[in-house]
C-alpha cells in the first residue's frame, strides 16, 4: 500500500496555481457530476492538495457554499431593463429552471443557506428586467418572492415528475402572474 503525501497547509507560490477561481470550478464541476456539494475533502482530493489550502482562498465551508451558488446563479440569463419587461421576465425565469435542472441539489442547497447571496443575484436580475414598470421596493420584493416561490415549485414538481413537460410549461401561470404584476402596480 502506497500513501500519497501532500504538504501541509496553503501551496507555495512556485509549486501550485492554486486560486480561488480554480477551487470555484471544480467544486461545479463536482455539483454538476454528483448532483450535491462536494466536501471540502472530496475537492481537495480532486484538487490533489491538502484540504487546508483551500481554507487560504475562503474562510470556511459556508463562504465557499456562498461563492459556488452565488456564482451558479450569476450565469442565469441578465436581463437588459430596456426590452418588453415580460419578455425578459420570461426568459429569466426559464433560464433560472434550466440552471435549478441542470444542478441537481442546487435549490436544496440554496434553501438550506443562511445567507442572502444567491438570492440578492436573483433578487437583482428581476428588479432589472421589472425596472421599465418603476415599482416600489415593496411591490418589487413582492413580486420575487412570489416568483421564487413559484419557481422554485417548478422546479421541485419537475424532479419529482423526470420528463414530463407539463409540469415545466410555466405559460399559463407566468401569464396570470404578469397579470397581477400589472394590477399591483397601479
Amino acid at each position: 500500500m502506497s500513501v500519497k503525501l501532500k504538504k501541509r497547509g496553503r501551496p507555495g507560490a512556485d509549486k501550485s496555481q492554486l486560486s480561488a477561481e480554480l477551487i470555484l470550478n471544480m467544486a461545479r464541476q463536482l455539483m454538476r457530476e454528483n448532483g450535491k456539494v462536494p466536501s471540502i475533502r472530496q475537492l481537495a482530493n480532486e484538487l490533489d492538495i491538502d484540504a487546508m489550502a483551500i481554507y487560504h482562498y475562503y474562510a470556511n465551508k459556508a463562504a465557499l457554499l456562498e461563492a459556488l451558488t452565488v456564482s451558479l446563479i450569476e450565469e442565469i440569463y441578465t436581463p437588459s431593463g430596456t426590452g418588453d419587461w415580460q419578455a425578459e421576465l420570461k426568459q429569466l425565469c426559464q433560464s433560472y429552471l434550466a440552471l435549478l435542472s441542470r444542478q441537481q441539489g442546487l435549490l436544496e442547497t440554496m434553501l438550506s443557506m443562511t445567507s442572502y447571496g444567491p438570492a440578492q443575484v436573483f433578487s437583482d436580475k428581476v428588479g432589472i428586467a421589472l425596472k421599465p414598470l418603476a415599482l416600489t421596493d415593496t411591490q418589487l420584493m413582492q413580486v420575487i418572492a412570489l416568483l421564487a416561490d413559484y419557481l422554485h415549485g417548478v422546479a421541485i414538481a419537475a424532479q419529482c415528475n423526470p420528463g414530463n413537460d407539463e409540469v415545466t410549461n410555466i405559460d399559463g401561470p407566468y401569464a396570470l402572474i404578469c397579470l397581477a404584476i400589472e394590477a399591483h402596480r397601479h
